[in-house]
């Protein structure tokens, strides 16, 4: 196993975050996860190391990763940027403490965690991966404070890269589409989940691999399924995390 391959993935233990993991893991990464219930990771092995976080509480979040690049600084190589949060529904209905949740932990927190572990990345030539989504790059009704949030993600992202290019750090945003995952199964939307409908989590695994196995570095990867159908919509806001 290579000193240096070692990840920390936020949001590691459901979702995209958990596909994310194991292929890590079955590429010899020592994987950090951060997340809250690690039900889904029990057999993962030792290679994985649990780090319970609630990244909204922000002194807690920069006390463990402090920690975290005390312990690991020398062999982390990778972070991955992946937990998200979503309440779905027209604007007006959502609450403003729901909308701060949204600018949290899908924005400000991806920019403090990359902030306090950008110098060990650094130091190993290492990558870094924001998870964002296709709701960036357009109107986003029904999900306007998460849509501007992974805008964010990008633009920091797309700034990230012309500070660090020079250095021999690889910055890259992933924008899925329509995902099979908690983050958007219990939306005020359902995507039609035939073949090649929405995209699974281990499709963004695959393009994180791409990546990962590339000397050229790719800013934007923009993931999206052969057919994209929207089965319903519903009247009520719904919260969903993927951590």
């Amino acid at each position: 196993m290579s000193e240096l391959k070692c990840a920390l993935v936020t949001g590691a233990t459901s979702g995209i975050g958990l596909a994310i993991t194991k292929r890590l893991l079955s590429m010899d990464y020592t994987v950090l996860g951060i997340g809250r219930d690690f039900s889904k990771t029990r057999d993962l092995g030792t290679a994985f190391v649990e780090v319970p976080v609630e990244l909204t509480n922000r002194s807690m979040t920069v006390a463990v990763l402090s920690r975290i690049r005390e312990a690991y600084g020398k062999r982390l190589s990778l972070l991955v940027n992946n937990a998200g949060c979503a309440y779905y529904g027209i604007h007006e209905s959502l609450k403003p403490e729901q909308i701060a949740e949204i600018g949290d932990v899908d924005l400000t927190m991806p920019m403090v965690i990359t902030n306090l572990l950008l110098p060990a990345i650094r130091e190993n030539r290492g990558t870094i991966v924001n998870i964002s989504s296709v709701t960036a790059l357009s109107a986003s009704p029904h999900a306007a404070a998460y849509g501007a949030a992974k805008a964010g993600l990008v633009s920091f992202t797309r700034s990230l890269f012309a500070e660090e290019r020079k250095h021999g750090v690889k910055v890259c945003a992933i924008l899925p589409d329509l995902t099979d995952t908690n983050l958007y199964r219990n939306a005020d939307f359902e995507a039609d989940r035939s073949e090649g409908c929405c995209l699974l989590p281990d499709d963004v695994a695959d393009a994180l691999m791409f990546l990962l196995t590339h000397d050229f570095n790719t800013s934007e990867i923009v993931l999206q399924p052969q057919y994209n159908r929207i089965a319903k919509k519903k009247d009520e806001t719904e919260e969903t995390r993927d951590q």
